[in-house]
């Protein structure tokens, strides 16, 4: 989506709430908002991965990820406003204030080492939301997995579909294949649906990126070799954002391999959690962390 070089409003700090106790072991806790749940709750996993959905999507194209991946991974799957469980609530068309609120929605969850995997609009979220952590002195996740979306200093190619039409809409949303024909034909659920999705493309295409340090976690940026919205030179552009290990991976399939080549996803995402776990073991070792 369109970005610039401008300046942005700063996030606010994201003080602790001492009120939200810590989840470990839980799906949630009752009272807090519906930002974080984990489908399948892991008290002894190593590891947590947040998944951040795409425009118009929910934590759902999530939910098979915990059994694919070993006892040592707990998938957390974050639920934005305007979707499922939270359909009737307004979707947040900015992202600084996203952020703001899904900063203090995450530290509860922070007890022990995380990686983010955003897709789409899910990696531009991620990328700030690991920024606003580090602003706020909070954990920072071990890894960011960026994938489907250019670097946040680029500006992408193709027309602002926040200011599409619905029929335009629906259009694109054909060709980008993500979307199962049986809904796009469903007027009722698509008059429910595109508000929100109109509001995510809103998000992306408004943000402006702040210049600042780049990230100390490393960066794994992900797409898929026929995707026509996101070429692999604008992927490898995410380089410059982090001061750690970086790395490119393309995969088969389109804007929306994340769902065909899932298996295989999930291998790498794993394989990089636990490669740098084992790092992060041996400069403990070595008196280094």
């Amino acid at each position: 989506m369109t970005r610039s070089d401008g300046g942005v409003a700063p996030y606010r700090a994201l003080g602790p709430r001492p009120e939200e106790p810590s989840p470990s072991g839980a799906a949630g806790w009752p009272g807090a908002p519906a930002w974080v749940s984990s489908p399948d709750p892991r008290p002894d996993a190593r590891v947590r991965l947040f998944c951040f959905p795409y425009a118009g999507a929910g934590a759902s194209v999530f939910h098979s990820w915990p059994a694919l991946v070993p006892a040592s991974v707990e998938v957390c799957l974050i639920q934005l406003p305007g979707r499922e469980g939270r359909l009737f609530e307004p979707a947040c068309s900015e992202l600084p204030a996203l952020v703001e609120q899904l900063g203090h929605a995450v530290r509860p969850w922070l007890d022990r080492p995380f990686g983010f995997f955003g897709h789409s609009m899910g990696a531009l979220i991620a990328f700030e939301l690991a920024r606003a952590l580090r602003k706020a002195t909070a954990p920072e996740p071990t890894h960011l997995f960026v994938s489907a979306h250019c670097a946040p200093h680029l500006r992408t190619r193709g027309p602002l579909l926040h200011r599409l039409t619905d029929s335009e809409l629906l259009l694109r949303l054909r060709q980008l294949n993500g979307t199962p024909d049986e809904v796009l034909a469903n007027v009722e659920l698509m008059r429910l649906l595109l508000p929100t999705l109109r509001a995510d493309c809103m998000l992306c295409e408004t943000y402006e990126h702040a210049p600042g340090e780049p990230l100390a976690c490393g960066v794994t940026a992900l797409g898929g070799r026929e995707d026509p919205a996101v070429a692999e030179a604008e992927l490898e552009a995410w380089r410059r954002h982090t001061r750690g290990p970086f790395e490119l991976q393309m995969l088969p399939g389109d804007h929306f391999y994340l769902h065909s080549a899932r298996p295989r996803l999930l291998r790498l995402i794993v394989g990089r959690l636990t490669r740098d776990r084992r790092s992060r073991a041996g400069r403990a070792r070595d008196g280094s962390a």
